[in-house]
């Protein structure tokens, strides 16, 4: 009898993990590598969030909390939600967790049953469909298209929708490739949501505050109220907060789907750092300030990177609404061959060529669900990232 048990043989281990351990690894060996993989912005947390975590060390604010989350943070997390999109919530229709990810994780284990299906439009976050299965659950993919903005189309949500169907996670601000939906575009998915009430809404909006050229966020249970009691609506403070490495993600919902979230957490992790915790308030209360000059900064580098990248031999980027990644096409470096006569037969081909040629570490589309492609992070150092836009333009420009 084996000893693993067979559920892992369902899963595979996160891709953008992976590359970014391999970066690191190298970088501990003294070469000469710049890391594109990690969706990780390289500002530093703001002083006010970290001095309410100092407070709350002297204070110490350092025991178990409520397994859902402090009073304190929930509450703000409801304020946040009335502030920015209109909704009302109550703070046992909040839920915190340590990440965005186990948001995902625990409503998924708590509400797939095998057979339940899970549309989860392509690209997508690596994590998504793993989870569906690791909860017993069968991921649907429908693929978004260049064509179509990499957005999931009303008509296509529709095919895609059976009597087994439980889910549907949409992901706006779009990781990997940054595209994001705009009201017209929720407007028409929300209607034919409102055809199949036995479809629920699990609506990632880590990136919501990273969007440029004038774009207006929405989420799906703010356009269309009637979803209300469908829709788990998640989000987090790493990516706007710079507070990756702090580990809070939050989410609200029907009741009676945060209760049920909460008993899975009960059982795994328990309540959330209580330091972060403390951070989170003061993150979700205080000033945002920085936010915007964070979302400057990061729109000058899309920029920078789109450019490059447009002007490289054998790619084509589309620029991005939001979040912090390109996601370009390799499509015309395929069958090309390295300068040691590799034959690039596909995105994963490339990628490795790049790190190999010129130690730079992306992420493959394929493992993203759609390719030929790459995922670049440009929540990084500008200066590197002018860099690697020139590695990547030598190594392209080497293909013959």
């Amino acid at each position: 009898m084996a000893f693993i048990a067979d559920r892992l043989g369902r899963i595979k281990p996160s891709p953008t993990n992976a590359a970014q351990g391999k970066f690191l690894e190298m970088k501990a060996a003294g070469k000469d590598v710049i890391g594109l993989a990690a969706g990780e912005p390289d500002m530093p947390t703001p002083d006010h969030i970290k001095e309410a975590a100092i407070a709350a060390i002297r204070n110490n604010d350092t025991k178990y909390t409520a397994v859902p989350g402090t009073p304190a943070l929930r509450e703000a997390i409801c304020a946040k939600m009335k502030r920015d999109h209109g909704l009302e919530y109550k703070p046992n229709q909040a839920v915190v967790t340590s990440g965005g990810k186990q948001i995902i994780f625990n409503a998924m284990l708590a509400t797939l049953n095998p057979g339940d299906e899970v549309i989860i439009p392509a690209p997508y976050w690596v994590s998504y469909p793993e989870m569906v299965m690791f909860g017993d659950g069968t991921p649907v993919i429908v693929n978004c298209p260049e064509e179509t903005g990499f957005k999931l189309t009303p008509e296509a949500l529709d095919r895609a929708i059976t009597p087994k169907t439980k889910w549907l996670i949409l992901n706006s601000p779009s990781n990997p490739t940054g595209a994001a939906y705009t009201h017209a575009d929720l407007r028409g998915l929300c209607d034919v949501l409102l055809k199949h009430p036995h479809v629920y809404v699990l609506t990632d909006d880590m990136y919501e505050k990273l969007v440029y050229d004038d774009f207006k966020f929405a989420t799906p249970a703010q356009v269309e109220p009637r979803l209300y009691d469908r829709t788990l609506t998640m989000n987090g403070v790493s990516k706007a907060y710079s507070m990756t490495g702090w580990r809070i993600g939050y989410a609200c919902g029907p009741q009676n789907l945060i209760s049920a979230m909460t008993t899975v957490q009960s059982q795994s992790t328990s309540n959330a750092s209580s330091i972060s915790q403390a951070a989170s308030v003061a993150a979700l209360n205080g000033p945002t300030d920085f936010i915007a000059k964070n979302v400057a900064i990061f729109k000058q580098r899309r920029d920078l990177i789109v450019s490059m990248l447009n002007q490289t031999k054998g790619i084509k980027c589309p620029r991005p609404e939001g979040a912090f990644y390109v996601y370009p096409s390799v499509a015309g470096t395929i069958g090309k061959k390295t300068p040691d006569g590799k034959v690039i037969k596909d995105d994963t081909d490339f990628v490795n060529y790049l790190l190999e040629a010129e130690g730079l570490s992306v992420v493959q589309g394929s493992a993203f669900g759609q390719g030929p492609a790459f995922r670049i992070s440009y929540a990084t150092n500008t200066e590197l990232l002018e860099e690697a836009g020139r590695r990547i333009q030598r190594a392209c420009a080497a293909l013959t």
